[in-house]
């Protein structure tokens, strides 16, 4: 395929239609171009033929029950959003609707202090909780070939994170769903890999901006202009 031919990239991030008037959204909205509504329709019919099988289809029936549930007076017209739910009370009631009883709680080290107040509020919730640090095993990053002018605290026997582990011991427990909080940036990616019940986040980690990443993007124009 020559380059004058081939399709452009999907660029949804750049669409400048407002929300109502979104091809996405409505049958006549516009499209920016390389929508993949209009470029990836045969890609679009494999994908929703993936609901077709039946755990697919229970958990994202009930994900999308889940998320109406978040908003109140829906019946009121017009309608106005109303959210009324926190993540943490969305993953537990999300558990509850998909009969989950058994949760892993994946966590970096440094929430431990957080992980502890997560877990009692699972178990409060009726939840059996498996909960596993980032440290656990306590293998040496010279396991991946790590420098010493690579370290956190240079001139020591320093541990890695290992999500692979994490992964493996919430397999081993049978966990219906896992529940991370803090990983770092690529460890979360290798937890994702290898582990084999569902995985939702609960917190990402951000060590600057108290785990809200978010906080950078809507100061791109003030205190972090630096990052464009």
């Amino acid at each position: 395929m020559t380059q004058s031919k081939k399709r452009a990239t999907p660029d949804c991030a750049q669409c400048p239609n407002e929300l109502p008037s979104k091809v996405c959204l409505h049958e006549h909205g516009s499209a920016h171009k390389g929508c993949p509504t209009l470029t990836r329709k045969k890609l679009l019919a494999q994908a929703n033929q993936a609901y077709e099988d039946p755990d697919t289809y229970l958990f994202a029936q009930q994900a999308s029950i889940q998320e109406s549930a978040c908003y109140e007076n829906r019946h009121e017209r017009p309608y106005l959003m109303q959210p009324t739910k926190t993540r943490i009370a969305e993953i537990c009631e999300f558990a509850h609707r998909m009969g989950y009883k058994r949760l892993g709680l994946v966590f970096c080290v440094g929430l431990n202090s957080e992980a502890a107040i997560v877990e009692r509020i699972l178990k409060q919730n009726g939840f059996d909780v498996v909960s596993v640090c980032c440290k656990a095993g306590r293998t040496s990053k010279d396991l991946i070939g790590i420098e010493d002018s690579d370290k956190v605290f240079q001139g020591t026997e320093e541990a890695m994170c290992n999500p692979i582990f994490q992964a493996m011991v919430v397999n081993e427990e049978s966990t219906h769903l896992n529940i991370l909080l803090g990983l770092c940036v690529g460890h979360d990616s290798l937890f994702f890999k290898h582990a084999n019940a569902y995985t939702t986040v609960l917190a990402v980690k951000d060590r600057v901006t108290g785990h809200n990443p978010l906080a950078a993007i809507y100061l791109h124009n003030s205190y972090y202009k630096k990052l464009l």
